[in-house]
């Protein structure tokens, strides 16, 4: 069999992805650029676990770099292309506006066309929740019109879909993006909340507490996250016969293109969240009320009804259970 190309391998969600289908008995190749956007010892860490499978290659790289991309789609054929890789964070883009568009619109399209000239079957990338921006209109669904962002991050995952919809129009490339929604649990990224929230409360150290704690978020365990992944990659996106270009449907398309929320469509106050989490710790935490940043967004929430009907899956994990685990995790790992 050919292998599966994901992106990002050494990132949260691109190692727990490579790891399922690894897992499987699957080939898979995974590229990452390793930089120090976070902890890169983390990213290293992720990557050793998946050096154990003999079924896996690792190709360092930056995907905004045109040659090194064209060469690794020259050299090997993937029928499903796997793009996690992207210049995260909401807050990181206001002052650092450059990564974002070098990452995210540049590594994008060079994405799209290594997948456009080597025929790849399916590419499946990962858009976001943040897309949604100042849209009041709750649960969010991907048939509602998303002009809106509020982050120059939001506005390149925008930006994604868009170049998408292009390449499955024009080219007939079939496409698939998929909005995460708070993803969380072990392995997670060091610039979370949650994992912010960990260390400071083990450290008797305050915690920031934005929007003096009246925001909600449709937090989503990785575990559901990698199954809706792997359910979709199978699920080969058709043209929309019904689209009507007087009254375009956002979310489907006359072309081989669709989106799909993942969410674990039951929001959460982050008031809750924290009373979890000083749970599976044992220890309160010293709450600093914050008002809200620049870039968020008081609410997310999820409408999967798509994810179910495409593929019959809904994300499930109760925040308590997948909390425990994530803490389960960190303590393991960083010996606390």
């Amino acid at each position: 069999m050919k292998p599966i190309l994901v992106t990002g391998a050494a990132g949260f969600i691109g190692y727990h992805v490579a790891r399922r289908y690894l897992d499987e008995g699957l080939e898979v190749v995974g590229l990452d650029n390793l930089n120090d956007y976070y902890d890169p010892a983390l990213k290293q860490a992720r990557l050793d676990r998946l050096a154990d499978y003999g079924n896996f290659t690792f190709v360092k790289a930056d995907l905004a770099d045109r040659e090194a991309t064209s060469r690794l789609f020259e050299t090997r054929r993937f029928p499903l292309v796997v793009h996690l890789a992207a210049q995260a964070g909401v807050r990181y883009s206001l002052q650092n506006p450059h990564a974002y568009t070098r990452s995210n619109v540049d590594g994008f399209l060079n994405i799209l066309e290594g997948c456009r000239h080597a025929g790849c079957e399916h590419l499946l990338y990962a858009s976001s929740s943040s897309v949604y921006g100042a849209l009041a209109k709750i649960p969010f669904t991907v048939h509602d019109n998303v002009d809106h962002p509020v982050s120059l991050y939001a506005a390149t995952k925008k930006s994604n879909e868009l170049f998408a919809h292009t390449y499955s129009h024009v080219y007939g490339l079939r496409t698939t993006g998929l909005r995460f929604f708070t993803v969380y649990g072990p392995w997670y990224r060091p610039d979370m909340a949650l994992f912010l929230f960990t260390r400071a409360i083990l450290a008797g150290e305050p915690i920031k507490v934005f929007n003096n704690g009246e925001m909600q978020r449709d937090f989503t365990y990785i575990d559901d996250i990698v199954e809706g992944v792997k359910r979709i990659g199978a699920h080969l996106p058709q043209p929309n016969p019904l689209w009507d270009p007087r009254q375009p449907d956002p979310g489907t398309s006359r072309a081989p293109y669709r989106l799909y929320n993942i969410g674990n469509n039951q929001p959460v106050q982050l008031m809750r969240l924290i009373e979890v989490l000083e749970d599976c710790l044992g220890k309160k935490a010293v709450k600093e009320m914050l008002p809200m940043q620049p870039g968020d967004v008081p609410m997310t929430y999820a409408d999967v009804d798509d994810l179910a009907q495409a593929v019959d899956f809904r994300p499930h994990t109760p925040i308590e259970e997948g909390v425990e685990k994530f803490v389960r995790w960190y303590r393991d790992f960083y010996r606390v």
